[in-house]
């Protein structure tokens, strides 16, 4: 949970101050904080580049996801101040242009847009939701601005890069689907489950990973009970209790559910309310491992937590820049790290490394050096600043994430290993294994 002058923080309308002709004004909004929105005068991308790197973020503070998405702003903005205060980018302080994607596809479109277009920037961590990310990638393409997400894991956009559709300014941090429903699956087969019935948030995020899902667990010998009508749920639907009774009717060992944190508490309830989980596992995702969701979805009457027993994985973090960004965090933030925090803090450190290796503070110029800097061969390195000093010096760095090692493949990928976490009777959430999916 946020404390509450960072909830106010995360609620304040980000005010657009238009730039003075003067550089000199610039270099102060540059230097005033990362929570000033700077819209350049520059019309092209050599003119921003003249003026200083400028990054946008893209992120769900507020809708669906905003449960495990009010803490990746934070990362963002802990990534450019410790780039800043190492001494920034090309010569120059980095600015950071953070917006709101409401967990929307539409938001996120126009909010995407305006970074683009308006503030101009050359890089964005975002968005989270593959909805979202799907509905600004091509604004991206189009505009010559990467776009990294933390934690858009649809298996969508593997597909789209090995068509070419990207153009190299797609990428993440956080490993496909691909990998997360084979490690579901082989999580429900360790667990002895035979049948297993599916419902999935309506998205590319939920569709993917079902449709891998059940690919992967058919091949361990698994049934799915609800293959031939799988459950999909409108998100914006007033209720969900057809969908509920849908998944949970045919009497399965367990339940794969990819879900939303707010819409899918409703479902769970309404699963629950129906007498319908008595002896049924549910198999939970990324989308839906925080407290907030627990708390939501509630208590029985033994005051027990109703999705208490639950099982789920989520995408691990095990980098070798991990313990330093654990104690960095928790020194500046006084909280503790939640999912894909640390993805998204390497998401924005990449994108600072690309600019600075290629001498250009452009899309163009961080879409040719972001794999060069993420991926061997190189100087294997941890440390955010001591990675952009040897940068500065000429130097070929292989940059070692929090998350992970981010090795960054042709279609903006990376590969990862699983938490297995799980809820107790007090609706806190334990992780108690990891799982590795086979690549």
């Amino acid at each position: 949970m946020s404390h509450p002058s960072q909830e106010r923080f995360f609620k304040l309308p980000f005010t657009i101050v238009v730039s003075a002709i003067a550089a000199g004004l610039f270099a102060q909004a540059c230097t005033s904080g990362t929570n000033t929105t700077t819209t350049s005068t520059n019309t092209t991308q050599t003119a921003a580049s003249d003026a200083g790197l400028k990054l946008g973020s893209l992120l769900p503070v507020t809708g669906d996801l905003s449960a495990v998405g009010q803490n990746m702003p934070e990362a963002v903005t802990l990534a450019v101040d410790t780039i800043n205060a190492c001494g920034g980018v090309n010569g120059k302080p980095v600015t950071l242009v953070k917006e709101d994607d409401q967990t929307d596809p539409a938001a996120g479109a126009s909010a995407m847009t305006k970074l683009a277009e308006v503030d101009k920037v050359a890089g964005v961590v975002g968005s989270f939701a593959s909805s979202v990310s799907t509905a600004a990638v091509d604004i991206a393409v189009r505009d010559q601005v990467v776009l990294i997400s933390p934690g858009s894991t649809s298996p969508v956009f593997t597909n789209q890069a090995k068509k070419g559709e990207f153009k190299g300014f797609w990428a993440r941090t956080a490993p496909p689907d691909t990998y997360q429903a084979q490690a579901l699956a082989t999580l429900a087969h360790e667990k002895g489950f035979k049948n297993v019935a599916t419902v999935v948030i309506n998205n590319d995020y939920g569709v993917g990973f079902e449709q891998e899902f059940v690919k992967a667990f058919e091949k361990l010998g698994g049934n799915i009970v609800d293959k031939d009508k799988p459950v999909r749920y409108d998100p914006k639907a007033a209720t969900f209790d057809s969908e509920a009774s849908a998944a949970f009717n045919n009497k399965p060992d367990a339940v794969a559910a990819v879900l939303y944190s707010e819409t899918g508490s409703l479902l769970i309830q309404s699963a629950y309310k129906q007498g319908l989980l008595k002896g049924v596992t549910l198999l939970l995702t990324d989308g839906v491992q925080t407290e907030e969701f627990t708390k939501a979805v509630g208590k029985t009457q033994d005051q027990k937590s109703i999705v208490s027993g639950a099982l789920g994985t989520v995408p691990g973090a095990d980098g070798k820049a991990l313990a330093a960004f654990t104690t960095l965090w928790k020194d500046k933030t006084g909280k503790e790290i939640t999912a894909y925090v640390p993805h998204t803090w390497d998401a924005a450190v990449l994108l600072m490394l690309a600019a600075e290796a290629a001498k250009a503070n452009t899309g163009v110029g961080i879409q040719s050096k972001l794999r060069d800097v993420a991926n061997a061969p190189g100087i294997e390195v941890s440390d955010a600043c001591e990675a952009i000093a040897l940068v500065k010096k000429g130097e070929d760095i292989n940059y070692q994430g929090a998350s992970g090692n981010v090795d960054i493949d042709e279609n903006g990928d990376v590969f990862g290993s699983y938490d297995v976490w799980t809820v107790k009777d007090d609706g806190s959430i334990k992780t108690i294994d990891q799982v590795t999916p086979s690549r």
